[in-house]
């Protein structure tokens, strides 16, 4: 459906069931679970789809190793559970990864082994394979840019990857393929009341102008870590519920780790753990915990952020990288839970609360994108009894995700490669160092929701977080194209192509 189609549909819903304001993991989540159960469902996102911390997260569907050490067990198991459902039902986003941690010194092979065989344990049937000791030799032959002095083994053990941005496209797909309605660029500006209870939305679109007031039957506020604002706009006085941190990635060339297994550094200067991961043709390295006391849109790097990942990988591999091998550097920020004052972040709760408050706004605070399917199921449950909905049972755990294939693939596109080849410039490609197909370009503008440079080249592919030059160069000729698809005039697009450019910059 085009967004002319789209926009008409909610001016002529004269009332959803469910109304989620937020378009990130969480939303999408409780999305796709209330339209599963067959609640008119609706959500709108002020931004693009995963815009803000859902699309800059270490790229990991685990368990944690490290919430495993720090004794938070049910959250290891949960999480587990939830990581063997998106292997099977999003086969194209979501594969298992092995990953070895490297050892210098004996008695951290032997915890290891004891905390991983734990690991094991808590997975249960949903094993993705035993994690194994290694020899030395074994340990070069999985990692053959590791640090040879000093090793005494490896460890191997196995969770999973997936692509964060397009598991968040795909989901808004799901909605729409169920009868919701999913739609960005929609921004909530204010709580609507009927007898003293938020009964909907004042909505406007931010490319038109254009306002609406939204009926709903139940709110849900799942704006992240913005979900204090939307709280105020129900509770001015109301104080602050999270405590945002930052945590930053760099990208670099394949070489700094061929192959296709990950690397975990278990033990950093600030009591982390830090992943080098094949992701997208190059290696992701991160990540930090940094606090923050304010909630841009657009976070940067800290340059100390950037040292400290390049320091710590240095130590670890044969040919440290530096800031000139930096392909790609971004930040996202967590939505924590804690006391709002952004202290010690490291140690606050990556798991979720859930509150209606007196006049029965529903909000979501925590989480991440491992369990997102389960938050959802858990926040539709708390919204059917605030909204006196019907109570129905989630249909989630067992619901294919759109576009899902028979079996695992490596194309994120799924099934609607398909659809694909038959758009005009299938065999185009945008720009040499991109797998990006003009073809690509059409189809998440027709399909996709994709209304600018950034959208595509930052979201539906994922060419900024990969390459920030070849994108930039890029951006042109994407711009051209959503110019034919979405009625551009030649203005729009410079200008549209200026600000990706601006953008970039920051990703350098």
């Amino acid at each position: 459906m085009t967004r002319t189609e789209l926009l008409a549909r909610l001016r002529t819903t004269p009332r959803w069931d469910v109304l989620v304001i937020g378009g990130g993991a969480t939303g999408l989540g409780c999305a796709v679970d209330a339209a599963a159960r067959g609640h008119s469902t609706l959500l709108l996102e002020a931004h693009d789809f995963a815009k803000g911390t859902s699309s800059r997260s270490t790229k990991l569907v685990h368990g944690g190793v490290r919430y495993l050490a720090q004794g938070r067990i049910g959250l290891v198991r949960e999480a587990l559970a939830e990581r063997a459902t998106l292997l099977r039902n999003a086969p194209h986003l979501v594969h298992p990864q092995r990953f070895v941690v490297p050892v210098y010194r004996q008695w951290d092979r032997l915890m290891l082994d004891v905390g991983l065989s734990a690991y094991d344990w808590l997975a249960g049937s949903r094993s993705l394979g035993a994690s194994k000791l290694l020899s030395v030799a074994e340990t070069i032959a999985a990692l053959p840019t590791v640090r040879q002095w000093g090793l005494v083994g490896g460890i191997a053990y196995m969770d999973a990857r997936f692509d964060d941005a397009r598991l968040a496209i795909t989901l808004m797909r799901t909605v729409l393929d169920l009868g919701g309605l999913a739609l960005n660029y929609l921004p909530v500006e204010g709580l609507r009341r009927e007898d003293g209870q938020v009964r909907g939305v004042e909505a406007r679109d931010a490319e038109r102008g254009e306002r609406f007031t939204v009926a709903a039957r139940v709110v849900i506020n799942a704006a992240g870590v913005w979900a204090d604002d939307i709280r105020r706009l129900d509770e001015p006085t109301t104080s602050s519920q999270l405590a945002p941190s930052q945590g930053a990635h760099v990208v670099v060339d394949r070489d700094f780790l061929p192959g296709d297994t990950a690397l975990l550094i278990p033990h950093t200067a600030d009591g982390r753990v830090l992943f080098i991961i094949p992701w997208q043709g190059k290696v992701l390295l991160g990540t930090t915990d940094t606090p923050r006391h304010d909630t841009p849109l657009e976070p940067r790097p800290l340059a100390a952020e950037i040292d400290f990942i390049l320091d710590t990988a240095s130590r670890y591999l044969t040919r440290p990288p530096t800031r000139s091998d930096v392909r790609s550097a971004f930040a996202g920020l967590r939505p924590l839970i804690g006391s709002g004052q952004g202290s010690a972040t490291a140690s606050l709760s990556r798991e979720h609360v859930i509150q209606v408050s007196k006049s029965g706004l529903v909000s979501v605070a925590g989480g991440k994108w491992t369990t997102y399917r389960r938050m959802g199921q858990e926040i539709i449950d708390r919204a059917e009894a605030a909204g006196g909905l019907v109570r129905r049972a989630s249909a989630t755990e067992n619901l294919r995700l759109h576009a899902s294939p028979d079996s695992p693939s490596n194309d994120v596109l799924g099934t609607d490669r398909h659809s694909i080849a038959g758009l005009p410039g299938a065999n185009r490609q945008i720009h040499p160092a991109l797998s990006l197909s003009e073809a690509e370009v059409r189809y998440a503008a027709r399909f996709e929701q994709a209304r600018s440079v950034e959208d595509v080249l930052a979201r539906r592919s994922r060419a900024l977080f990969v390459d920030t030059t070849a994108a930039s160069e890029a951006a042109p000729a994407v711009a051209r194209i959503l110019a034919d698809e979405l009625g551009w005039t030649e203005i729009q697009a410079s200008e549209m192509t200026e600000a990706f450019h601006q953008l970039a910059e920051g990703f350098r």
